[in-house]
């Protein structure tokens, strides 16, 4: 039934309109020209191609899907955990950033800092009163100091838009370390290495292109008395002054002097040692310049996955299920796990052999290898069983399939299940 004109009038909303009956101005906190929470390379990270690498592991970590789940006995998966930390680590950790945002940050900021802090800002219960509480929101923190049982961390309020310090105790907060300390943290380590030769680059590069001309005039007479340095130095000046003044920089000399120009760097390895410890650095982080640009094949990934990005997973969820699950859950059987598509490292013209070998071993339905390859689930309750299509059904498994058939078009009132 429609609304009439004072109900739609009275329950009409616009973004631009709605404001405060009252009149009154609220204020809304802060405001800044960008995102204030936003992670920020320091240490001179963000003037090398260090940052580069950076994003492209941050990037592929956060593609690996973690969940809040629940095992059997044996360790299996067996079903998803509807809960606020899943929450976070599925759709949104806070208002400003989804679950891979977050991850990513978290990522970024632990190549940055060397350490980052896993801070559960909102939950259901007081964590320093039980041990029973849930994550509603979290947010990646900077630790400042470091204490027996507790840590200093700067994080984002979202609150007031502002960064703030609190002092909370090591077991309610997740302490993520970069894995790759050694190469990337280390005040000798071959990333800070690069860093200060690509620092030395820069500083040759500026000099050489400062706009300097580097010209040696020699002048017609010998300059060793006071008298005639003077006048030398007079000419550079008159020299200087003609091509500053001169709208095309044209100046004019004597034909008895002569002009030298000095249009070459002064030879060095600086070059050659940049790209070695580039090399090496790509060997210590186990990536490829392939990987970077995308045309790495399927060996390459999959020796960069196992050897890099495994690595940085499988911290951040060791520490999560080591601090955000009390030991009364992990009894229980929850647990926060890991989950990679295999298919995605797989090219299109090896997806139907693999698709045959899975279903056909019972591995996996046909609607789920439908569903990885991005295709639509069908109607056809076949295609949810996991049996061998090359294997001929008995007499007992053709009744039972009949059966299902019939309570799914609801022919028994039993909404699909079946009596046994």
């Amino acid at each position: 039934m429609g609304l009439n004109l004072g109900a739609r009038l009275k329950h009409a909303y616009n973004a631009f309109t709605n404001r405060d009956p009252t009149g009154y101005y609220i204020s809304i906190g802060p405001g800044y020209s960008s995102r204030p929470d936003r992670p920020r390379m320091s240490h001179g990270n963000e003037k090398s191609i260090v940052t580069s690498i950076v994003n492209r592991i941050a990037l592929d970590v956060a593609s690996v899907e973690i969940r809040h789940c629940r095992l059997d006995d044996d360790g299996r998966y067996i079903e998803e955990i509807n809960s606020g930390l899943n929450k976070c680590l599925k759709l949104e950790a806070n208002i400003d950033q989804t679950s891979r945002a977050f991850i990513q940050d978290l990522v970024i900021s632990a190549f940055d800092e060397g350490a980052v802090a896993i801070v559960p800002v909102d939950t259901t219960l007081n964590p320093e009163v039980t041990d029973s509480w849930d994550v509603q929101s979290m947010r990646a923190g900077k630790i400042l100091e470091w204490y027996p049982e507790k840590v200093l961390i700067r994080v984002y309020n979202d609150r007031t838009g502002e960064k703030e310090d609190i002092l909370l105790p090591k077991k309610q907060v997740g302490i993520f370390e970069n894995p790759l300390y050694t190469v990337f943290n280390e005040p000798n380590s071959t990333m800070k290495r690069l860093v200060r030769k690509l620092s030395l680059l820069e500083v040759t590069d500026e000099r050489t292109a400062s706009g300097k001309l580097d010209l040696i005039i020699q002048l017609p007479y010998v300059v060793k008395t006071q008298t005639r340095r003077e006048q030398a130095e007079n000419r550079r000046k008159d020299l200087e002054d003609q091509l500053a003044g001169s709208k095309y920089g044209v100046a004019y000399i004597d034909g008895t002097e002569r002009v030298t120009q000095l249009n070459r760097s002064v030879e060095n390895n600086l070059m050659k040692q940049i790209e070695y410890l580039t090399n090496m650095l790509y060997s210590q982080l186990g990536i490829t310049q392939s990987v970077l640009d995308g045309t790495a094949d399927e060996k390459t990934m999959l020796n960069y996955t196992n050897r890099t990005v495994e690595a940085f997973v499988s911290a951040i969820v060791d520490e999560m299920k080591r601090k955000f699950l009390s030991k009364t859950a992990r009894s229980q059987g929850q647990s926060i796990e890991y989950f990679r598509d295999p298919f995605r490292l797989v090219p299109i013209d090896n997806i139907a052999e693999i698709a045959d070998k899975l279903t056909r071993n019972e591995i996996m339905t046909s609607n789920e290898i439908r569903q990885k390859i991005g295709m639509k689930p069908s109607k056809d309750p076949k295609a949810d069983e996991l049996r061998n299509r090359n294997i001929s059904q008995s007499k007992e498994e053709v009744k039972v399939d009949e059966e299902m058939i019939k309570n799914k078009e609801g022919g028994n009132g039993q909404n699909g299940k079946i009596q046994i």
